[in-house]
């Protein structure tokens, strides 16, 4: 179910009277939650939920196994088996066919003969971000920094919560479970609030991402038949695409929970802003590279170990994010490419000092500059092959007339001028939310002047959105 389709237009309002008329009855309406995230997730494909209901039961299990046990090996063995029940599964539907075919090419390197074959698996929409979630839970456990809840109920709610199900934030049980031990009473201000932030998320997917999206399809689905200008626009089209499609869902989901009561972390801060990629992993997809930094970083050692050992340290975090986002060679790629970078800024940290980045120029200069790497780093991570990567890389410079050809790049000439207006106001939007805070200034305007933007961004979403002929259009992080 997606939260751009009518099925969810049916179902959320039936599901937010139902949570609000049992909202102070703690076990009806942490019961009515896990039913109704269940049939969120079914929604997709029913045999799923067992693997879902699965791994809930086996680290709600464990995690009472390592806080009993009294001794650390004890501990750490249950532990493992966590570990290796959730990442197996992880590894056996996003990467076993990965790990096939690099079997067979590389047999074949070696002169063997090796028929090609594939297991046919689908892979479990959100199984990245539940696992990962999950994880946290036992591991936090083992460290001695949570205590194991007795209460299933809480806890495969937790596991299941449907704003965050399938593309996060991928919460800590330190902040997301405590709050399905409290009741809460309706809040007009913070109703208004969320509705606020669906509707922007709503906006960024249906009249930004999805639009963007025609263009990048056409062009990264055949990039021999482009050059030049239509693939730096497409790259560039898709930096945005990406950035309004998962920040969007992002906004979608905590805009969701706050109507409930609950609160999500915040997982984008205008992360197209930053003035180097140090930054830019300080404000983008926040909650997975927090987690990396606490579960995968820190546990390697971090940067305790000497210069050299941080660096590698670095960049094997990031080759792991790479491949956390699929089974290919361009993800690892992608990761690569960043972790080399913030390595080269980490040993060069010293001349932050000389360089005034706050300066208005200056800062400008390293924000563009820092824009240009991210999307340098996109075409790898957007390319349906490393063959395509390749290409577009190399032909990316090579310019070729492109404006009078808007139809051969999917766009006609007014939909091509409206994506970029849309883009620019967004660029805007986060400029001034970045300074200023946007939404507080939006409260501080009166009550006539606020209702006026709230009617425009609905008419927007309705007049300029992106229609599929069938079907809503999914998020990109679901294929994650």
């Amino acid at each position: 179910m997606l939260f751009n389709s009518l099925d969810f237009a049916i179902f959320f309002p039936i599901f937010f009277v139902l949570y609000w008329i049992f909202a102070q009855k703690l076990t009806t309406r942490n019961i009515l939650i896990l039913a109704s995230s269940y049939l969120f997730y079914g929604w997709w494909d029913w045999r799923f939920l067992f693997l879902i209901i699965f791994s809930s039961l086996v680290d709600f299990t464990i995690g009472q196994k390592i806080y009993k046990a009294s001794k650390k090996s004890v501990k750490r063995n249950y532990l493992i088996i966590s570990l290796l029940l959730n990442l197996g599964f992880l590894a056996y539907f996003k990467y076993a066919n990965f790990f096939i075919d690099s079997f067979i090419k590389s047999f074949r390197l070696f002169g063997g003969e090796l028929d090609s074959f594939s297991l046919h698996i689908i892979l479990p929409v959100g199984i990245s971000f539940y696992t990962f979630q999950t994880l946290s839970y036992t591991i936090d456990i083992y460290r001695g920094k949570l205590k194991p809840t007795t209460n299933w109920l809480a806890f495969f709610s937790f596991v299941a919560f449907f704003p965050q199900l399938v593309a996060g934030p991928i919460e800590r049980a330190s902040h997301l479970l405590p709050q399905f031990f409290r009741t809460y009473k309706f809040n007009y201000k913070a109703f208004k609030s969320g509705l606020l932030l669906m509707a922007f998320g709503l906006f960024k997917k249906m009249v930004i991402a999805d639009r963007l999206a025609i263009l990048v399809n056409e062009v990264y689905n055949n990039p021999t038949e482009h050059s030049g200008q239509a693939l730096i626009i497409a790259t560039i089209f898709f930096a945005f695409q990406i950035y309004c499609d998962f920040s969007g869902y992002s906004d979608i989901a905590i805009g969701i929970a706050r109507t409930l009561g609950f609160d999500l972390m915040k997982n984008f801060d205008t992360p197209y802003f930053s003035k180097s990629i140090t930054e830019f992993w300080r404000r983008w997809h926040i909650s997975l590279s927090t987690w990396f930094r606490d579960y995968v970083y820190i546990p390697l050692g971090g940067s305790k170990n000497g210069t050299n050992r941080t660096y590698i340290n670095l960049l094997l975090v990031f080759v792991i994010s790479g491949l956390w986002h699929g089974a290919a060679i361009t993800f690892i790629i992608w990761g690569f490419i960043h972790g080399i970078i913030i390595v080269i800024e980490k040993a060069f940290s010293n001349y932050n000092v000389i360089i005034k980045r706050e300066r208005f120029f200056s800062g400008l200069f390293f924000t563009i500059f820092t824009f240009i790497i991210v999307c340098f780093a996109w075409i790898f991570f957007r390319a349906n092959s490393f063959s395509d990567s390749i290409y577009i890389a190399q032909n990316i410079i090579n310019f070729s007339p492109v404006f009078n050809n808007f139809y051969n790049l999917g766009l006609a000439p007014h939909e091509f001028f409206l994506a970029i207006i849309a883009v620019i106001n967004l660029l805007i939007f986060d400029y001034i939310h970045k300074k200023y805070n946007a939404l507080k200034l939006l409260n501080r305007i009166h009550f006539i002047g606020r209702s006026i933007v709230y009617v425009v961004i609905v008419f927007v979403i309705i007049i300029f959105g992106i229609y599929g002929d069938d079907s809503a259009s999914e998020f990109i992080y679901f294929q994650f």
